[in-house]
């Protein structure tokens, strides 16, 4: 069996032991830990840091933020997805017995890499390097908070952890490439008057 076939075997394995230990309450749980919406009071929260600690040049962080999403969340499309066609769990027709779904939601057919890994560590990984150093235990936490998002899609069937382990180093990559944006000379010195 060659490298890449034992890798997928382990994947698989993983994701069954993972998506096979299921309850009525974390089906719940889970459901809603991997619903977007839910995370708009976090993402408010997380506006009101950037706040106190950058002042008014807030808005200059929200769109790097907002472009470092978008930015994983079309290249996990364009660059992965349409590119590895790699089915996610639930439409894998060997898996079709065994893949515990909840609510019936599978989402499209393909899973590599996971855009909510890649966005939710794209996010991590910007604000920990803008907040990590001023809020304690701040990075700590956000990251928990990005291995809960990547657990959900595991536990409910979605994607097999490479899925979330590419998505998350790639996502993270991409965080702080694009938290090397905040120290070319003219943002830096919109921000400075603030650090």
């Amino acid at each position: 069996m060659c490298m890449l076939e034992q890798l997928k075997s382990i994947d698989t394995d993983l994701f069954a032991a993972i998506n096979g230990a299921h309850s009525s309450f974390f089906d719940f749980l889970m459901y809603w830990a991997s619903d977007k919406l839910i995370w708009i009071p976090l993402y408010v929260f997380f506006a009101f840091l950037l706040y106190r600690h950058y002042g008014l040049k807030i808005w200059i962080l929200v769109l790097l933020a907002g472009f470092a999403i978008a930015l994983s969340d079309l290249s996990c499309t364009y660059l992965f997805k349409n590119v590895f066609h790699r089915l996610r769990p639930c439409h894998e027709p060997s898996l079709e017995k065994i893949v515990h779904l909840v609510k019936g939601h599978c989402g499209g057919q393909f899973g590599f890499i996971s855009s909510h890994a890649s966005n939710s560590f794209a996010l991590a990984t910007f604000l920990s390097l803008l907040l990590g150093k001023k809020i304690r235990y701040f990075t700590t936490l956000i990251i928990l908070w990005a291995l809960l998002l990547c657990y959900s899609r595991v536990y409910l069937g979605v994607h097999y952890p490479g899925d979330l382990i590419v998505g998350g180093i790639w996502g993270a990559g991409l965080g702080a490439a694009v938290f090397v944006l905040t120290r070319i000379p003219f943002v830096n010195n919109l921000l400075i008057e603030h650090e």
